[in-house]
């Protein structure tokens, strides 16, 4: 830890990274150099930070770290005007929600430190909800850390922790807690289908639904208490029990289909898993090298290359995808090879999508007939409605081939022919590709919310559970107890009762500045 001798205020410093206490804010020199941009802080003050929503204003790089044109600081709580008045000249604050170009100084020696674009967003009108300030500066390491330090030393600002400015937005009602986690997907999203998903969320479509599920759950409780309440009086209209078991019903159907579509949100998020499988010497290797464009696997003529499971994610057709290769299948082989035919077969079982290799040009071997009969017949023999499993059967070398295509062999299912040595039939299999993966992971463009996280299905479930109870219940004190629950389920999802534990645990997935 580094303490400043002279300055009773906290301050930034740069030190040469021997000692990374701080990795996440490395900033890397073009001389080979690493440096950490530090934070240090004065032996008066404790370095325990005080708790988010403690009244403190907070800055931070929101940014990302490294040289960059334009670096971004933002502040937020009740000083940050007073921070912008000294860090700039003119001191006057400038017209909220416009940019301009100020001065920024020093406020302890007055040296210059950078010119930046400055922004004002008076609270309740900003991100938080609280009085913002941006600072746009230049994005050397020097600037930056110039004027961190110097927001450090204005009095009652502090560093913020990892999430913070999020937090304080959902703790100041402008961001509900799907929406929280809509943000934080849209930050880690790297394919179109994770940002179209991440984007709806975090426009409020998922706590939309759930409000309007938990509004229905109002309703036939408010008809259950007003038939205990005044169930003998005449003024209560007839078939008030009938209305909420219709809203009990309508719900439990909505429910259920999102449940049974929870696990394409969860794969969307964090990436379905496809298995690259075949005989040997079909081009699977290959296959996940042009798919993945790099050289993830060994290519070789001879059989048996590929011994392991190798896995790389990748993004196909805009979705999120763990591909696997495997050693080919086959029987009679030494003890290495059979346990990665072993290994082969148990991730089959764990696919979403197999993507099925045969040499288009040795259809009739032993080898291809076996695998037509196992692995593709098995899988096409289930029900799309039962089976988790899809699969697509890829002919691969059709380079090889006749201009009449495949020649004598097994009657084959509907197939994709394919030359990975000259690309022709790759733009095919993409398409085929994205449709089914379309179907696994659940099409953000066009399908209802997605469920994206284990959060949305433990209280969708305990949602469903508590409705199954309120129509089994023979008593009417214990169906409005059922339906309380119930409710209680649908207001967690969206942040309404949540616990710290749990905040605690969405929130520290963001990055400092956010």
């Amino acid at each position: 830890m580094v303490h400043s001798l002279t300055c009773p205020h906290p301050c930034f410093l740069l030190v040469p990274a021997s000692e990374p206490q701080f990795p996440h804010l490395q900033t890397p020199d073009p001389g080979g150099a690493v440096w950490n941009v530090r934070w240090a802080l004065c032996t008066r003050r404790s370095s325990g930070a005080p708790a988010p929503g403690s009244g403190a204003t907070i800055f931070a790089l929101s940014s990302g770290q490294g040289r960059c044109g334009i670096a971004v600081i933002r502040t937020s709580g009740p000083a940050s005007g007073h921070a912008l008045r000294i860090l700039t000249a003119p001191r006057d604050l400038p017209l909220a929600r416009h940019a301009s170009l100020r001065l920024l100084s020093d406020p302890r020696s007055g040296e210059p430190l950078d010119r930046a674009l400055v922004l004002w967003f008076p609270g309740p009108q900003s991100f938080t909800g609280e009085d913002c300030v941006e600072f746009h500066v230049h994005g050397g390491p020097a600037v930056v850390s110039g004027v961190l330090q110097a927001l450090g030393s204005v009095p009652g600002l502090r560093p913020a922790e990892a999430g913070e400015f999020t937090r304080r937005a959902f703790a100041n009602g402008k961001l509900n807690l799907t929406e929280v986690e809509g943000l934080a997907d849209l930050i880690h999203a790297e394919t179109e289908a994770q940002r179209r998903q991440a984007l709806r969320q975090l426009d409020g479509e998922l706590g939309h639904l759930c409000r309007g599920w938990a509004e229905t759950v109002t309703k036939a409780l408010a008809h259950v208490e007003a038939y205990i309440d005044f169930g003998e009086d005449d003024n209560l209209e007839e078939g008030v029990l009938e209305q909420a078991d219709i809203k009990v019903r309508a719900l439990e159907v909505a429910l259920g289909a999102h449940l049974r579509d929870a696990r394409r949100g969860q794969r969307l998020r964090s990436g379905a898993h496809v298995v690259v499988t075949g005989p040997p010497n079909a081009g699977k290797s290959s296959l996940v090298n042009l798919l993945s464009r790099k050289p993830v696997s060994i290519v070789s003529p001879e059989p048996g290359t590929t011994r392991d499971v190798l896995e790389t994610p990748v993004d196909l057709a805009g979705f999120p995808v763990l591909l696997s290769d495997t050693a080919g299948l086959r029987e009679g082989v030494g003890p290495v090879e059979q346990e990665g035919v072993r290994r082969a077969r148990e991730r089959l079982e764990q696919a979403d999508l197999i993507l099925a290799m045969l040499d288009a040009s040795d259809l009739a071997s032993p080898s291809s007939c076996n695998f037509l009969a196992t692995v593709v017949a098995s899988v096409g023999a289930q029900s799309p409605s039962d089976s988790s499993q899809r699969l697509l059967l890829v002919l691969n070398k059709s380079d090889l081939l006749s201009p009449e295509g495949p020649g004598p062999g097994p009657d084959l299912p509907p197939h994709l022919l394919l030359s990975c040595l000259t690309g022709e039939g790759l733009d095919g299999l993409l398409e085929a590709l994205r449709k089914e993966l379309a179907a696994v992971c659940g099409d953000p463009s066009t399908d209802p919310p997605l469920l994206t996280r284990a959060r949305h299905q433990h209280h969708l479930q305990g949602c469903l559970d508590a409705l199954g109870h309120y129509k089994q219940s023979k008593d009417l004190a214990l169906a409005a107890e059922a339906l309380r629950v119930a409710r209680g389920h649908l207001t967690r999802l969206t942040g309404g009762g949540g616990t710290e534990e749990i905040l605690d645990i969405i929130f520290r997935d963001f990055c400092v500045g956010k």
